[in-house]
């Protein structure tokens, strides 16, 4: 492909602001790359400016490998093109979008591309989704927090929704194996950076907006109106967009959706609000959830295998998908049905031994997650609920005491540890978090056991989930909130390995 026929794809505002180098239009592009370590000769290298590093700084290296042109926003005075052309534009990330999508030849537009958002509740919705799609005879790739898979293959996911190039190149790939439908999480940040620019949904979907990312977004009201770009700019001329009318955010998804041409499919727990899919009855236990539901077509008896009751309120999301792709009641119950456990969403950790606690892990990290979660667990629980909770580092402050609250509201004990806390001190994270928890008593651990309503602290997040189960008689419920599915822990700029459900296991082998 010709760099100028390349160009000519990026929108107006995006276009270059000048072109330095003879012939540019006519110079071949192998590929893209902005990983200037990955460059082959021929690729069009894109220099992107990061948290902790800057495209710009590593061009020599680029060009030494055979980048054919180079995209920037400046030209190092230092560095010496010779005759390799360089695009300079005004924002690389943004106009990487538009280079991608021509690239691969817009895959989004031979795909059924689902696209659902939110603050909680993505992951288990796209699980949902992803199983009612294969039930309806859809050949399906999912691309989420947890793993991106298509066609056989697993891969580990980096981001919720990968950078732009990533995206398109997975997009092109599944097409040509054959998949024909695609549910993707697509996150806050990939909408306000343009990740995600370049793809046309047939369906979009909201879950829930609470507080979150605002060490990123700083007001919720941006953080809001980064999300309803997935309505406002990405869908298909009259695709579907559904929206949960019970979040007070509703309004501004509708109007979202129908500036951008969308047909709203709207749901609700509530049976009386004349919407698509509500809620007629649900009974939810500790083996999955059974939910009967009003559709356009009548009643749907459902039976989710997924445990929570805001597991509730993603299944009416996926539904309300289904109902937008017009997919047949009989394949919707089939999928629902078949949904698999989600990694580290509200997943039981067994160690196959009478006498052991209850123990679940769940990624909620939010104070609208924990407070949903311990909600649900807390009428479940026979005995004590005891909590193992943290907040991450370098992350939005002013969700700590909160989440803390929420775990002080419902359970008996907590331990407040850490999370990922990167390059914050633990202890200092800790001190922001016992704000929330005044509502206990705070306690050493060695007299958490015998102190009722009680929290205590232990930075060390390994030893704060022993000593929960340590202490957990056998009609306790000790939950593990925070990290999920996640298989490592980041202490500083180290990525560790760690795994709250791998260390719950031992914990529970060795009480022995």
């Amino acid at each position: 492909m010709r760099l100028g026929a390349l160009l000519a794809d990026v929108p107006a505002e995006r276009a270059p602001v000048r072109i330095v180098g003879e012939g540019a239009a006519e110079v071949p592009i192998r590929g893209l790359a902005i990983d200037s370590r990955a460059v082959v000769p021929g690729d069009l290298f894109v220099a992107l400016r990061g948290a902790s590093a800057d495209g710009h700084e590593h061009l020599a290296q680029a060009i030494a490998l055979g980048a054919a042109a180079v995209v920037v926003e400046r030209i190092p005075s230092a560095l010496d093109l010779r005759a390799r052309p360089a695009v300079v534009v005004r924002d690389t990330r943004r106009t990487l979008a538009p280079l991608a999508t021509s690239f691969f030849g817009r895959p989004s537009e031979e795909l059924s591309l689902i696209g659902v958002t939110g603050t909680n509740g993505k992951t288990s919705t796209t699980f949902l989704l992803e199983s009612i799609l294969q039930a309806a005879g859809r050949r399906t790739g999912l691309i989420g927090t947890v793993e991106v898979r298509y066609a056989g293959e697993r891969v580990r996911a980096i981001n919720t929704t990968p950078e732009s190039l990533e995206l398109q190149r997975l997009l092109r790939a599944m097409r040509n194996r054959d998949v024909n439908a695609v549910v993707m999480e697509v996150s806050s940040h990939a909408l306000a950076i343009g990740r995600t620019d370049g793809c046309r949904f047939e369906v979009a979907a909201m879950t829930n907006v609470t507080q979150d990312h605002l060490d990123f977004h700083q007001t919720m009201e941006a953080y809001r109106d980064a999300k309803t770009r997935l309505f406002r700019e990405l869908l298909r001329p009259g695709a579907g967009a559904v929206v949960n009318l019970d979040d007070p955010a509703a309004a501004e998804f509708l109007a979202a959706a129908r500036d951008g041409g969308g047909r709203p499919v709207c749901v609700s727990r509530k049976p009386d609000r004349g919407v698509d899919v509500s809620v007629e009855s649900a009974a939810v236990a500790l083996d999955g959830t059974h939910a009967r539901l009003r559709l356009p077509s009548g009643p749907l008896e459902l039976a989710l295998p997924l445990l929570g009751d805001f597991n509730v309120e993603n299944l009416l999301v996926a539904v309300g998908v289904a109902v937008a792709l017009e997919i047949a009641p009989d394949a919707i119950a089939r999928g629902v049905a078949a949904c698999p456990q989600v990694p580290g969403r509200v997943e039981r950790v067994d160690a196959g031994r009478p006498g052991d606690p209850t123990v679940l892990v769940d990624y909620a990290h939010t104070p609208d997650a924990v407070d949903k979660l311990l909600r649900t667990v807390r009428p479940m629980a026979r005995g004590r609920l005891i909590t193992v909770f943290g907040c991450g580092g370098d992350r939005d402050r002013t969700k700590r005491a909160p989440m803390a609250e929420a775990v002080a509201r419902w359970s008996d004990r907590a331990i407040a540890t850490s999370d990922n806390p990167r390059s914050e001190d633990p202890e200092a994270i800790l001190a922001d978090v016992v704000l929330g928890l005044r509502r206990l008593a705070a306690v050493e651990p060695s007299a958490l056991d015998a102190s009722d309503a009680s929290y205590a602290c232990m930075v060390d997040r390994r030893a704060a989930i022993r000593h929960a189960i340590a202490i957990a008689r056998a009609d306790d419920t000790v939950v593990i909130a925070g990290k999920g599915h996640e298989d490592y822990q980041i202490v500083g700029r180290e990525r560790l390995p760690f795994d709250d459900r791998v260390e719950a296991r031992r914990a529970l082998e060795k009480r022995g």
